[in-house]
């Protein structure tokens, strides 16, 4: 797989001594067993050009099936894992940070574009002529990645550039609208509050916000009006969002950290191993052992 170190000076720093590293790779579906370091889901976007086959994406708590062809987006933020069904699948796919697209002063922010969203769709079925044409931008990229031009970064950040805004094209217009009034407003807010307490890092440090009324509270707002609100907008309660965002984070320290159940009852922030282990069981049908052995 062609890999690369993209180095930028650390800012207010002068020796040259110093650095800070960020990472893109690209790769052809299938040709290099291609794996990061278990648990780090928040440092790595992931960009899939599906040309052929068939295969199911598990992503958070849905199992989407998709068929060729397809652009598909995944979020560090969420946890997500690919089953073959049938043959393997053909295409591309790259990896990559956001500072990778922030070099040099550039603007692009993976987490605020609608494509990565969390809550939002990950797959973007093609027709023949958008195949062709990201086909081709990838492939561009990958001969790039093997040619020896000096400035040959800055060629395939502008080629992913081309990748994003030919996705963002393919959204509709609703993605877009900023809803104006009360409710909307006070729903984004708390989804967004919501998904900034994860990935949860260490074992040493408790979820702070818990309840909806934690939520109320840092938001400034009646606990009743953000259930109302929440509920008005996305046809859920607060306290159910919250349940299953703790519930999709813990079968991810389940599966891919080695921390004790005790440690992960307390960073959700549970104050008894007992109370998570019946919140898990409610949800799940099993105990997080039972589930951590299945895996």
């Amino acid at each position: 797989m062609e890999q690369f170190e993209i180095v930028q000076r650390a800012e207010s720093r002068a020796p040259d001594i110093l650095f800070k590293p960020a990472q893109f790779r690209i790769s052809v579906v299938g040709e290099d067993q291609c794996t990061l370091a278990s648990y780090n889901r928040r440092d790595f976007y992931k960009i899939s050009l599906i040309l052929t086959g068939r295969s199911r994406l598990f992503y958070a708590n849905r199992g989407i099936e998709i068929t060729a062809p397809a652009l598909v987006f995944t979020n560090p933020l969420i946890p997500y894992s690919w089953e073959m069904l049938h043959e393997e699948p053909s295409g591309y796919f790259c990896i990559l940070s956001d500072s990778f697209l922030h070099h040099n002063g550039r603007t692009e922010n993976l987490e605020e574009s609608p494509l990565f969203k969390v809550g939002g769709d990950p797959i973007y079925h093609l027709n023949p002529e958008q195949t062709a044409y990201l086909e081709s931008i990838f492939q561009r990229i990958r001969q790039e990645a093997d040619s020896e031009y000096v400035f040959k970064l800055d060629v395939i950040r502008n080629q992913v550039s081309l990748i994003i805004h030919e996705a963002i094209k393919m959204q509709p217009a609703l993605a877009y609208f900023t809803h104006t009034n009360a409710s909307s407003r006070i729903a984004k807010l708390f989804l967004n509050l919501l998904e900034k307490q994860f990935p949860v890092d260490s074992p040493e440090n408790m979820l702070k916000l818990k309840k909806a009324s934690d939520y109320a509270e840092k938001l400034s707002v009646h606990v009743n009006h953000l259930n109302a609100a929440v509920q008005e907008v996305t046809g859920r309660s607060t306290t159910a969002h919250i349940n299953d965002r703790l519930l999709t984070e813990a079968k991810s320290l389940l599966q891919y950290t080695i921390w004790s159940v005790a440690d992960i009852a307390f960073s959700l922030g549970f104050e008894y191993a007992s109370y998570f282990n019946n919140f898990f069981k409610k949800h799940t049908g099993n105990t997080p052992l039972v589930f951590r052995k299945s895996l």
